[in-house]
């Protein structure tokens, strides 16, 4: 079941709301066992079948979660901990990655052995990454609440259970134990409605508009593209993606405040980063914790010297490429990042000893624009199918295969034309107006991504979400900050209504396949 679909919007959403207030006044427990029930019909609506999947995978987990912390500290929960994490990460590897090491293996070995066409559970990654930072925080003595409806809420909570964010048991648990969340609140209403408003507008009249000019780029049959046609491509695609992603973290952080309850931030702007360090504090923020405290921190962080941080940080993310999908493609991406933060940190090691005399507005753009043209280029192995249409893709962003424009654009250009033809700017014929229509919604969302207050700044007085980093974001003028008056609520609600109307063909999320 999709959020930017009708059957959730009009059916399950109005009776979830219902019933979690109805059985919310004959008690908290009535009330989370209700939103549990209602999370577990919203996973088995995609496939039944993987709903025993889930509950046998939190029955396990909570089981030994109690022991471990039971035992925390003791040799005896950390040998349960090795237990439980290698169960979860071998479930999580035989569903996402059998069929990837056994095609791996026929390509290198050239043996035959066929694959077992798994069909990935939805959600897999996230309730199995959610489930590791409870067993982790059990064990070093940070779990207090034992109760099974809320542990399984916990795991199920519809608003997360698909795409994120990753959960940690200290965060959510107090709320669900508030007596005030089991009563319905106008505030958290409105300000829930609104942040899902414009979550619903970014997916459906950004994102999925400009899923149909990035995908023609991708297709791994296609012919090279030349330069213009490859930009318009990928830059296509990097919009769509912060759109999607945005937008289902918005609505992920608007449905829950209807129960008064706030998910942890998820995305924070991060095209506006100014380094490959600070886009990871603002992207997927919920995940980079969750590898940051989980995996590079255990392998030593920056504890032991230069070399032992960049082995960590290297490792740290092919391990989160490899977690986004089962692919090489997906392995190049994270150790393109890898790789980008080892640069960032050597220049920043060796800029505190020769500082730069730079204007901070020079500096800062300079950053922005580099660290976006980093981030893009790996986006091309994010999103290909395969490395053979990364690396054509990547021949059209360099101008290895030419630069051309339509011819239709071109004629109208005219003392300008021959110094085009002279940089070696040829024409083509046919896709002009294909070729407008690209740039133009590229323009639409880069100047959105780039000049525009994101979500949780228009929202910030309300602290719509709970804060995962330090904050990152920058002045809003006062006109743009959300307020509960007739003028934001009409504008909203028109809003709304537009993202309702543009529902005809309900789209996945793109983070839906990992």
């Amino acid at each position: 079941m999709l959020f930017n679909s009708y059957s959730f919007l009009l059916a399950y959403l109005p009776v979830t709301l219902l019933g979690f207030f109805l059985f919310g006044r004959l008690g908290k427990g009535a009330g989370a066992a209700w939103l549990a029930a209602c999370s577990l019909f919203f996973y088995a609506w995609w496939d039944y079948r993987y709903l025993a999947l889930l509950l046998a995978s939190i029955g396990f987990n909570y089981l030994l979660g109690g022991y471990i912390a039971r035992h925390a500290g003791r040799a005896a929960g950390r040998r349960a901990l090795a237990l439980a994490v290698t169960v979860n990460l071998l479930l999580l590897g035989y569903y996402k990655y059998a069929d990837f090491f056994l095609a791996s293996a026929n390509a290198v070995l050239g043996t035959d052995w066929p694959l077992l066409a798994i069909i990935l559970p939805i959600g897999i990654s996230f309730f199995t990454f959610t489930q590791i930072a409870f067993l982790a925080d059990a064990y070093v003595g940070k779990v207090t609440e034992y109760r099974f409806t809320y542990y399984a809420l916990f795991v199920t909570y519809f608003p997360h259970l698909i795409a994120g964010p990753v959960l940690h048991h200290k965060e959510m648990m107090p709320q669900f134990d508030e007596d005030r969340n089991y009563r319905p609140d106008a505030a958290n209403f409105a300000v829930g409605l609104t942040i899902f408003a414009i979550g619903l507008a970014k997916k459906v009249l950004l994102a999925d508009n400009l899923a149909g000019y990035a995908a023609p780029a991708f297709d791994p049959h296609a012919e090279a593209l030349s330069l213009f046609l490859a930009w318009g491509g990928v830059l296509a695609y990097t919009f769509q993606l912060y759109f999607d992603f945005s937008g289902y973290s918005d609505m992920a952080i608007g449905l829950s405040r209807l129960f008064g309850v706030r998910l942890p931030l998820n995305f924070n702007s991060p095209y506006k980063a100014s380094n490959i360090s600070d886009f990871w504090r603002r992207w997927h923020m919920t995940l980079s914790r969750f590898l940051r405290d989980y995996l590079y921190i255990p392998l030593g962080g920056n504890r032991h010297g230069p070399l032992r941080r960049h082995f960590s940080l290297l490792t740290t993310m092919v391990l989160g490429g490899l977690w986004h999908g089962a692919g090489w493609n997906f392995v190049v991406w994270g150790a393109l990042h890898g790789a980008y933060l080892v640069v960032n940190h050597a220049w920043q090691d060796l800029s505190a000893r020769i500082p730069l005399s730079l204007p901070p507005r020079l500096g800062h753009g300079l950053g922005v624009a580099i660290t976006f043209l980093c981030v893009v280029v790996a986006w091309v192995y994010f999103r290909a199918p395969d490395l053979a249409t990364a690396h054509r893709l990547l021949a059209g962003l360099s101008g290895a295969c030419g630069a051309a424009i339509p011819e239709s654009i071109g004629s109208r250009l005219g003392a300008l034309r021959p110094m085009l033809e002279g940089m070696g700017i040829g024409s083509f014929l046919g896709g002009g107006s294909t070729f407008i229509e690209t740039w133009l919604w590229v323009a639409v969302g880069a100047s959105i991504a780039f000049l525009a207050p994101n979500t949780q700044e228009i929202l910030g007085r309300y602290e719509p979400a709970l804060p995962v980093e330090r904050r990152t974001g920058f002045r809003v003028a006062p006109r743009l900050l959300w307020h509960p008056c007739r003028r934001d609520a009409v504008l909203y609600g028109l809003l709304f209504a537009v993202g309702l109307l543009a529902l005809s063909r309900p789209t996945e999320f793109l983070y839906f396949q990992f």
